[in-house]
């Protein structure tokens, strides 16, 4: 199946087809308005509560007869509602929820939820109650109702659990379905985990937002519950995450290994060790977003702390009008303008404050003088189109040569299964335009290698699911798994590709090449590691 995540799609319309048929069983019912309740969330806040009393009596092993449901509503009538009902007509409205709405007069309910895998849509039962024939005082036949299983999971999922404990709910379901080796199901809870914490981050970053827009509208009790999230989030995922990735590289390499010099696997173990990759992919985006809502934690910190003091700061500050206390008495007397260094030299007597990003450490660095030259570009407005166009142009024929560098060294790879840069180099070297075809320029081999480099494992497939499963806009700079999915769907001689692997040879080995360009015209020689590039094809 393509989309992976359209697999249990029923399951989930089931979920919705449970609140939109109450929803079509009570809207543009006119009985509401005999009683008062004409808006329809008034109608919803009516019949979750009798719901609710429903299944409390459920668990508590009480008979739930009409009279009891009347009753139920004439009391929270009279203390909260307030509509002008009697006894009788509670009663009434609790037989008109329980029979109209939530039985649909005794006829069966369906939803239909499309179903992706057989390609049709699939008809689904939903029942909120069932009753039953009870006896009261062994004399009196009556009618007692209870919540179905439908009805049960209805009501649960409108209260759910706290966030504090869901995300260790999912991770132990996560570790139970590892533990019985059912790895389609563990691929849905780790997908819910990384969730979670993609929720978890990007309410730290609202947080962040209210914050810098006004501290005051921020309260202490949100950053008190925001912080406590935070830190028990950071406790508890990145230690196990770590140890349940390493259980899964285990068992990945287990059975590709039984693959290799065993036998070929079956069918069964194939869709096994897909399922073991795709765990081990969220496993790392997992222990990523954990990195993140650790740094997103200190920051949120560090600027409502900030955002705080420059409030109290404000305090102190004295105001007073410049027309009254400036303008009029240098009118006065404009001999004092040869003193009014005195008065403005306090506005400029403020250090600036300075931040110092880590991040931005670790970030290939751009040269200095590129990023001043784009920083002071004008844009003209009566041929700003052509710039526009002019400047797309270049970009493409930049990104020509990036593609152009990382197509001969695939192809030159891809022939051998595996071929290290010294080797490359060496040969190249007797071929100029060989080598002014693999190494363009300094900055763009550069480029190009630390991203090898860095990602050391790129699988292909893996890159065709992500980016079906995530909607974003194409970069106008070099990307390298853009650029590798591009060089193996429109190139037929790439298309067998499999994975790239690039691994940094450990001998002290270096590879020079002299004479390389870079993008100021100078002629360079570049000095770098050794590397071990090899491509897998798929068989």
């Amino acid at each position: 199946m393509q989309y992976e995540f359209l697999k249990h799609f029923p399951r989930r319309m089931k979920n919705v087809g449970l609140y939109a048929l109450i929803i079509q069983n009570s809207a543009q019912k006119t009985i509401w308005k005999q009683y008062g309740f004409l808006k329809l969330d008034e109608q919803l806040n009516v019949i979750f509560a009798v719901m609710l009393y429903i299944m409390e009596q459920s668990l508590k092993e009480e008979h739930c007869v009409m009279d009891d449901i009347g009753a139920y509503i004439d009391m929270i009538n009279v203390q909260y509602f307030r509509k002008d009902m009697t006894y009788d007509d509670c009663r009434k409205l609790g037989d008109f929820i329980v029979n109209m709405v939530l039985s649909n007069e005794g006829k069966v309910m369906h939803f239909d939820g499309f179903d992706f895998v057989r390609n049709a849509y699939q008809s689904m039962h939903i029942s909120y109650v069932a009753n039953r024939i009870v006896y009261i005082d062994r004399e009196f036949k009556r009618t007692s109702y209870y919540l179905t299983d439908d009805g049960y999971n209805l009501m649960l999922s409108t209260l759910e659990v706290e966030n504090n404990m869901k995300l260790t709910i999912h991770e132990m379901i996560f570790q139970m379905h590892l533990e019985k080796q059912s790895y389609d199901k563990a691929v849905d809870e780790i997908k819910n985990v990384f969730n979670l914490l993609r929720i978890q981050l990007q309410k730290i970053q609202e947080a962040m937002g209210k914050v810098r827009r006004n501290a005051l509208s921020y309260s202490v009790k949100d950053y008190e519950d925001i912080l406590k999230e935070n830190l028990q989030t950071i406790d508890e995922t990145k230690e196990k995450f770590q140890n349940y990735r390493e259980r899964v590289k285990s068992r990945v390499k287990e059975l590709e290994q039984e693959n290799i010099d065993v036998k070929r696997l079956s069918e069964k173990d194939e869709e096994k060790l897909s399922f073991l990759r795709e765990i081990e992919f969220y496993l790392n985006r997992t222990i990523d977003e954990h990195q993140k809502i650790l740094g997103s934690h200190f920051d949120l910190k560090a600027l409502y702390t900030k955002e705080l003091e420059e409030l109290i700061q404000m305090s102190f500050i004295r105001r007073f009008s410049l027309r009254t206390e400036l303008y009029d008495k240098v009118l006065q007397n404009p001999e004092t303008l040869k003193d009014l260094d005195y008065f403005l030299r306090p506005l400029f007597s403020r250090d600036v404050d300075k931040t110092y990003n880590l991040n931005k450490a670790f970030q290939l660095q751009r040269p200095v003088r590129k990023k001043q030259e784009e920083d002071s570009g004008e844009t003209l407005d009566f041929d700003e189109e052509e710039w526009q166009l002019e400047q797309e142009k270049l970009r493409k024929k930049k990104l020509k040569r990036y593609e152009k560098s990382l197509g001969f060294l695939l192809r030159e790879t891809k022939g051998r299964g595996e071929l290290t840069l010294k080797e490359l180099g060496a040969r190249i070297e007797r071929a100029a335009d060989e080598k002014e075809q693999f190494i363009p320029n300094v900055e763009i081999f550069k480029e190009i290698m630390v991203e090898l480099i860095k990602n050391r494992e790129i699988d292909i497939d893996v890159l065709k699911k992500e980016r079906s499963e995530y909607i974003q806009d194409r970069p106008g700079e070099f990307q390298l798994n853009e650029m590798l999915l591009h060089l193996v769907e429109e190139y037929p001689e790439n298309g067998d590709i499999k994975r790239v692997e690039v691994t940094r040879i450990e001998d002290g080995s270096t590879v020079v090449f002299d004479g390389i360009l870079n993008e100021d015209g100078e002629r360079k020689s570049i000095h770098c590691s050794n590397v071990l590039i090899r491509v897998e094809r798929k068989e």
